[in-house]
Formats: C-alpha cells, structure tokens, sequence
C-alpha cells in the first residue's frame, strides 16, 4: 500500500534568517537547530528522499517548520511566504512523485492572505498550514474570514499548527524552570499542543464552519488534545449559539493526523470520537523520525486493509486531491 506523509518539514534559510533578525525572535527556533535537524529542514532533495525510502513513505507533503512567516512584520511575510511557496513549487516539480506542499501564508497581513492562497493553489499546493495567532489577533478574527471563504471554496484544507504561545501567557504559566525545560514546557511538552486545540475550538465557537460548511481543517498530534475533552467542549455549543454540537464539527470538518506519535492507546481513543476515514499518517519529520519497523507496528493496530489503506493514502488523496502513482 502507497504510504503518504502529510505533516513533513522544511524551512528555507532565508526564512530562518529573516526570523532571528526581528525583535524577540520566536525561541522555538532553537528546535530546529537541535543536531542536524537544521539540515534536514533545508534539504528538498536527495537527503530528505533517502529518510524517506527508509520508513518507507512514498510522498511527502512538505509544510513550513514552526513559525513559518507568521511572526513576520506584513511586508517582510508577504515577500517571503511567495518565497516559500515559490521553492516547495520548485521541489515539487524536481520531485513529482515524491513530493506536494501545503502553502506558507502571510497571516500577518490579513489582506494579503486570499490572494496568496489562490496565486499558491494555482501553482499546485494542496492546501495550507498556518498558526492560530499572528501577534495578538487569533484565527478566528473577522479578518480572516475572507481566507476561509477561498479555502472552502478553492477546496485547500487548512492545517492548524502548533505554535508557542504569547510572552503573556508564558510569564503567567510556562515559566519558572531552566531556560530548556522553560521553552520544552511551552513547545513540544504541552504549550504547542495547547495552542492549536485552542485555535480551533475558537473557530468553531466563532460560527466558522456554519459560514463556510465547504471548510476542512487538519489537526496533528490526534487532534491536538481536543478529541480527549469533547465531553466538556460540547457543553460550548448551546452558548455559543452553535447549529450542531463541537463534537459534530470535530467529525465533520476536521483530520486528525498522527505525527510520529505512534502509540495504538491514541489510535484507539480517536477511534471512539471520530472514524478512520478522518484519519492520516504523517512522522512530523524531522523531529520524529520513525522507522519503517515503527510504523508497520502502528499500522497492525487498525483492524482490516481497508482502514490501513485509508489511513496510509486514501484519506490524504482525497482530502489534498493529490493524484499520485507509487513511485
């Protein structure tokens, strides 16, 4: 069975550049330069489809690593989001069948944010990543409404990605410890996670699927926590005037991803709030590097062919609309 990674990393150096020369660089910046994960994040070619062969993964969709241009000033996000995207087009067409992309958008910059979406899925990405807060203005600000009416209507699913929460909300919580276990706490330990489930509940609540019922988000990590407390979310709906409960979008309008965290106990839960035809494989490379042995263990949990061909590509072939033959 055909194998797609759907959450693989990259991060061009002139990005990298561009956000350690703003004030108060992002400090989860620091992650990607942890052995040779800087490396691997800049490699578009011959290294990156060697680490694939081995956990045998026959396409990749590279998306920006963490903050991806988010936390750029307007102008300096604009240039470098076409940038990006300009260079995963590039790769894309090196590599055709290895590689699609999600686009890097200018969230930053509001207004900017539909054209570039639109000039991105005319080049050939399958969708898009962003961050659930562009300084203090979340994602379910007025002012991205228009982005997720393109989205819906271009069909570009949006992936919602973890990102560090403000330096508020980590004085007030995440800090108190060394500096390392400081940022881990405010990152990958459970800050990161925090962040995105918040997002995304702040979509729903905000009506946004009611608007947009053509929308389809993509949530890693199984969910971002937020599947583990729908009994509690649900409470949400009834003041928040929603049409259906949360638990009802969390099925009908979000993919749960699994990013490299192959335990079958997530499997498992995931599968009593959503369906397996939610569900898709990604390693969150390279910062989970699971190998083939890995993950043909993981893919033993789900019970017939069927779910493992949906969860290994069909799921994401349908969803991204990719069209692909094994390599």
């Amino acid at each position: 069975m055909t194998l797609i990674g759907i959450e693989e990393h990259w991060m061009p150096p002139e990005l990298t550049s561009a956000l350690k020369a703003v004030d108060r660089p992002d400090e989860s910046l620091l992650l990607n330069e942890r052995g040779d994960t800087a490396q691997r994040l800049e490699d578009l070619g011959a290294g990156r489809i060697a680490a694939m062969d081995a956990q045998g993964i026959d396409l990749a969709v590279l998306a920006l690593t963490p903050p991806g241009t988010q936390a750029l000033p307007p102008g300096e996000a604009v240039a470098l989001s076409r940038l990006a995207n300009d260079m995963a087009t590039e790769a894309v067409r090196a590599h055709p069948t290895r590689f699609r992309s999600l686009s890097s958008l200018p969230m930053s910059s509001p207004r900017h944010v539909a054209a570039e979406l639109e000039r991105a899925a005319a080049q050939g990405h399958v969708g898009t990543m962003v961050y659930g807060r562009s300084g203090d203005r979340f994602l379910d600000d007025p002012a991205y409404d228009d982005f997720f009416a393109a989205a819906a209507d271009l069909g570009q699913p949006v992936f919602i990605h973890p990102q560090i929460p403000s330096d508020a909300l980590r004085d007030a919580a995440y800090r108190g410890f060394d500096p390392l276990t400081d940022l881990g706490l405010a990152t990958f330990g459970w800050g990161w996670h925090l962040e995105a489930a918040t997002a995304a509940l702040r979509l729903i609540l905000r009506g946004t699927f009611d608007r947009h019922p053509g929308l389809r988000i993509v949530l890693g990590h199984w969910g971002e926590l937020l599947p583990f407390w729908l009994d509690r979310a649900d409470s949400l709906s009834r003041l928040a005037g929603l049409r259906h409960p949360v638990s009802d979008y969390i099925r009908t309008h979000v993919f749960l991803t699994t990013s490299g965290m192959l335990n079958p106990a997530l499997l498992h839960h995931a599968l009593t709030v959503t369906t397996t035809d939610r569900l898709i494989f990604s390693t969150d490379y390279p910062f989970q590097r699971p190998t083939r042995e890995d993950i043909d263990t993981f893919f033993g949990h789900l019970a017939t062919d069927t779910d493992r061909h949906r969860v290994r590509s069909a799921n994401a072939t349908a969803l991204f609309g990719i069209g692909l033959s094994a390599h």
